[in-house]
């Protein structure tokens, strides 16, 4: 299901196809986040129109509204969204830590002071209690109780139907110590096989039957606990690998914990970065032998009033600056979204600023449109040789 094509001079850095049984993902690809099924205020047909590769959903949301079992009896994701490209359903980890230690602890994947020290404040309480047959939620939408297991996980992603699906783990904050943090390791792995058999058991459950199950390396941000993850998690046969969990409290620390896990993963699986969107950060990881991402900051920033564009510092404008109540320029010379064919940053602004429902479409328009021009941009510096770093240079 993967292939290299090429590889880049001086880097780690791989040109590829990921084919999936609704369509081929040319890798590096950033999958777009579609939580709840849908790309926050674009459809089906702007998606494709854009170019997008690829969708990843949230089987956590996605159970509790409106089920997996109702998304089932109306064809899976693919049916229900309109979206017939591939898809990727997420297992509801990142919930474990999100709405578990995260909110506990104040922070997110990355935070601003060393792993193991104390937070620097106290969000509020924990909306989860993880033993080891699974996670028990207090549900965001009416406050029942939710129990995932490992098993139960891999029925709603049959259930949903994506081509590609995560098993059950435990993304640790970056606040917690070693000890931690291998206890959740380990049990992370157990959990790991636990998914295996069951995929296996439901073989023919669901609309998709060319549905395949990656593992995820778990970790830290400590090298020992990265490098054994990795070597458990590719024994253990997965067809791919994400690397997921707390990745330190640097960009630097995220980065060495990508070299240690590529180290220890084979060179035939894809490799899957979760959570981690920004165009730097895309580009270090590329180089580094990691082929597909997925984050919701460029949908976020975007309404937000934040737009993306690789002529500024950054790589990123505050539309609701003052400096452009007059600009007539678009959002980023030559791209071709809908939004830079017609409207000036002037627009836009206004759009902004006066609360217009229409800003935030036409924001969204343009930075999934950078992003795949973004990533259009890497392969073709891959497919020449360079590293990914090269394609972001006199653009």
């Amino acid at each position: 299901m993967f292939r290299v094509l090429a590889r880049a001079t001086g880097s780690a850095a791989r040109l590829g196809e990921l084919a999936t049984p609704h369509g081929t993902i040319r890798t590096p690809a950033f999958v777009s986040v579609a939580t709840r099924g849908t790309v926050k205020a674009l459809g089906a047909d702007d998606l494709r129109g854009l170019g997008v590769e690829a969708l990843i959903g949230n089987t956590y949301h996605l159970s509790l509204r409106p089920g997996a079992e109702t998304i089932a009896s109306l064809g899976g994701l693919h049916g229900f969204t309109g979206w017939t490209g591939p898809w990727v359903t997420d297992s509801g980890g990142f919930q474990v830590f999100s709405l578990g230690a995260g909110k506990v602890h104040g922070v997110g994947k990355l935070a601003t002071m060393f792993p193991g020290d104390a937070p620097a404040k106290r969000e509020g309480e924990s909306l989860v209690a993880l033993t080891e047959e699974g996670a028990h939620f207090r549900s965001v939408v009416d406050g029942s109780r939710v129990f995932f297991s490992p098993e139960e996980v891999v029925r709603l992603e049959r259930l949903l139907g994506a081509d590609v699906i995560l098993p059950l783990d435990e993304c640790t904050s970056p606040f917690h110590d070693h000890a931690y943090t291998r206890a959740a390791m380990d049990r992370t792995h157990r959990w790991a096989e636990r998914a295996l058999a069951a995929f296996a058991k439901t073989k023919g459950l669901g609309p998709n039957p060319g549905q395949v199950l990656w593992g995820i390396v778990q970790g830290g941000a400590y090298e020992e606990l990265r490098r054994a993850s990795a070597r458990t998690i590719a024994a253990l046969g997965f067809p791919g690998v994400a690397i997921g969990g707390s990745l330190g409290r640097s960009k630097a620390d995220m980065l060495r914990v990508i070299e240690w896990t590529v180290a220890e993963l084979p060179e035939d699986r894809p490799r899957h970065l979760l959570g981690i969107g920004g165009v730097e950060d895309i580009l270090a990881a590329v180089d580094r032998g990691v082929d597909t991402f997925d984050c919701a900051a460029p949908t976020r920033l975007a309404r937000n009033g934040v737009l993306l564009t690789l002529a500024e510092d950054g790589f990123r404008i505050a539309i609701k600056n003052a400096r452009f109540a007059r600009d007539d320029r678009p959002v980023e010379e030559g791209c071709d979204c809908p939004t830079c064919a017609q409207y000036p940053r002037a627009f836009l602004r206004h759009l902004v600023q006066t609360g217009e429902l229409s800003y935030y479409r036409l924001a969204t328009l343009h930075n999934v449109r950078f992003m795949v021009r973004f990533l259009d941009r890497v392969r073709t510096a891959l497919a020449e040789g360079r590293p990914a770093s090269s394609s972001v240079l006199n653009p």
